[in-house]
């Protein structure tokens, strides 16, 4: 029974997670506006937890703990700004794969650090690049749009491999309550910034608009993390993180069926490539440092 609940939660997850890139193209609401309601929302739903269980642990966040939860919401607020703006430029398949690469930079970084790896690593980190060529050269050749909506994908990814970086640290001392909470908070407030520099209104949607973004907050941003997170305190991590990356198919599936957004062969082909070349960093990586935090 254990085992099923377990597969029944994993497939829950994914479903959740799957679901973010393709509801978030679904949107008219500007990109920036889409990424501080639902850190705000989710902010707002963590908050009774959070004041009532965690008000001590809230009160004595302070000095380098404070600047490191501060910093690690500041990159989430950055994932997330390139991120869902990538998903009005380019495809849901290309964005998300691209944007999945994050495992993979936190890797590449640790490499740089001087951390050794196994060929099986740096094969899959090689691999995954190649598919990142081979989806943007054929962007390329669809538009300079789609381009650059990949490269504002790939900066979403390595904002969220400083997330991870920053939040593994930061974790250490504070429950995953008071994390996220302040986390989700300091995010939305950095992209309540970013929409009024912007010039990106936070009002004045459809009413079906609001209720695609409560629908996003409570799958992706709470139903998925939550899930992921429990997951990780029970099974291995590198079965979560292989699970985290059928996102990348389900997006895409769920992209086509209700957006009608099937990718060219090319792009099918790089994305092959990217999954299965973040699949070998995942199977072979033997460290703690690159255990991966869910962010969709």
């Amino acid at each position: 029974m254990a085992r099923v609940r377990t597969l029944l939660l994993m497939a829950v997850g994914v479903v959740a997670v799957s679901m973010s890139g393709p509801l978030m193209a679904a949107m008219v609401v500007p990109p920036l506006a889409i990424s501080f309601w639902r850190n705000g929302f989710a902010t707002v739903g963590l908050a009774p937890a959070a004041l009532s269980r965690r008000r001590d642990e809230l009160t004595g966040l302070r000095d380098r703990r404070l600047l490191l939860v501060a910093a690690s919401g500041l990159a989430l607020a950055v994932h997330f700004g390139t991120w869902v703006t990538a998903l009005t430029l380019t495809s849901v398949a290309s964005a998300t794969a691209l944007v999945c690469l994050q495992i993979a930079w936190v890797v590449a970084w640790q490499l740089l650090r001087g951390e050794r790896y196994g060929v099986g690593v740096v094969a899959g980190l090689v691999l995954a690049f190649c598919g990142v060529l081979v989806v943007s050269g054929v962007d390329l050749t669809l538009s300079t749009q789609a381009l650059v909506g990949d490269v504002l994908a790939l900066v979403g990814g390595v904002a969220g491999a400083t997330y991870m970086v920053i939040g593994s640290r930061a974790r250490q001392a504070l429950t995953t309550t008071t994390y996220t909470f302040v986390v989700y908070g300091t995010c939305a407030a950095v992209l309540l910034v970013a929409s009024a520099v912007a010039g990106q209104p936070l009002g004045g949607y459809p009413l079906g608009q609001w209720g695609l973004l409560v629908l996003v907050t409570l799958t992706s941003q709470l139903l998925g993390h939550s899930v992921f997170n429990h997951l990780l305190a029970t099974i291995s991590p590198v079965v979560v993180s292989l699970a985290q990356l059928l996102e990348v198919p389900g997006a895409a599936l769920i992209a086509a069926v209700f957006l009608g957004q099937v990718p060219p062969v090319g792009v099918l082909a790089g994305l092959a490539l990217v999954l299965a070349g973040t699949a070998l960093v995942v199977v072979n990586d033997r460290t703690r440092t690159v255990r991966p935090q869910p962010v969709d």
